[in-house]
């Protein structure tokens, strides 16, 4: 029986052999977004209880973009976010009616833009702690503009109308969640609750048909929310692909006696080995010679290790 042992090597071990690192959301971002939604401006009617309820419906589709910053303390991430979204939006209702005595109008609305600027808490969670899920809440700003247009009056009375166009401060809230694609990309889902008080708008005079006397310009306050949901992708600035994973990390801390990840290099790396033979010599071979026969064993062992 003889044994041989010999030795190999493996050549530029791909990425995919190495652990990757564990993300970390510390930093600065920039990205875009789109979405769409649905929202309401209401009008109060300054002729009492209305009849449509003075409110229109805007169904609204949005683009923008959004930069900020993140803080990672173990799983914990905190944040603040600036964005704005231009708006494509309107939508119109009859309105201001009291009474099928009071000529209504149509209110129409349009809003054109919008701006948040939030903080933000989310916990990091996953076998690397690549995916965020978060609370977002702060101010918000719109622009809305419209008109108020009164209905057919009879006669030659004019269709008088008003129009709006105003900027107002509000508040938002909302809950999302993104995903680390690369170390330097992310895509986030997100929804949003935007609400506004308004301004108070004036009214066009009107008629009023029994008896018939004219309803002298007045007031109306409007107010607005909108359900937002937006799909965003995001940039992370100074990011490493080849990092080790970060120190204060709650996935880096590994039990006692455990390998660490290795961070991926690239290169060649050698890897040594060795491989047990066994071999009999047949009874027929056996001479006499007992060295010769180990001899000649130990060549085939050889031979066999080389191919």
């Amino acid at each position: 029986m003889a044994i041989a042992t010999t030795g190999t090597s493996m050549a530029n071990l791909g990425r995919e052999a190495l652990p990757p690192s564990v993300w970390n959301w510390s930093g600065g971002y920039i990205g875009g977004h789109v979405g769409g939604g649905y929202g309401r401006t209401s009008f109060t009617n300054p002729f009492g209880p209305p009849i449509y309820g003075d409110v229109v419906d805007i169904p609204s589709f949005v683009a923008g973009g959004q930069i900020g910053y993140n803080w990672q303390n173990n799983s914990w991430v905190y944040g603040l976010e600036l964005d704005a979204s231009a708006a494509v939006a309107s939508g119109s209702n009859t309105c201001l009616a009291a009474s099928d005595l009071i000529v209504s109008a149509n209110c129409n609305a349009a809003p054109n833009l919008f701006a948040t600027g939030t903080g933000r808490i989310g916990y990091a969670f996953g076998s690397l702690g690549q995916t965020l899920a978060y609370l977002k809440a702060g101010a918000a700003w719109q622009n809305n503009r419209g008109d108020i247009v009164n209905n057919f009056e009879g006669g030659d009375l004019p269709q008088e109308k008003t129009h709006f166009d105003y900027g107002q401060v509000g508040g938002v809230i909302g809950l999302g969640v993104e995903q680390a694609l690369t170390p330097s990309w992310s895509v986030n889902v997100e929804y949003d609750y935007l609400h506004f008080g308004g301004p108070s708008v004036a009214t066009a005079s009107t008629a009023k048909l029994s008896p018939s006397t004219i309803l002298p310009a007045s007031t109306t306050s409007l107010s607005s929310n909108y359900h937002i949901g937006k799909i965003g992708l995001n940039y992370h600035f100074g990011a490493d692909p080849e990092a080790a994973p970060k120190s204060d990390s709650p996935l880096h801390a590994r039990s006692a006696g455990s390998v660490p990840p290795i961070p991926y290099t690239s290169g060649w790396s050698f890897e040594g080995g060795s491989r047990l033979w066994l071999s009999r010599v047949p009874r027929g071979e056996q001479d006499g010679s007992g060295a010769s026969t180990m001899m000649r064993g130990l060549r085939r062992a050889r031979d066999a290790g080389r191919a």
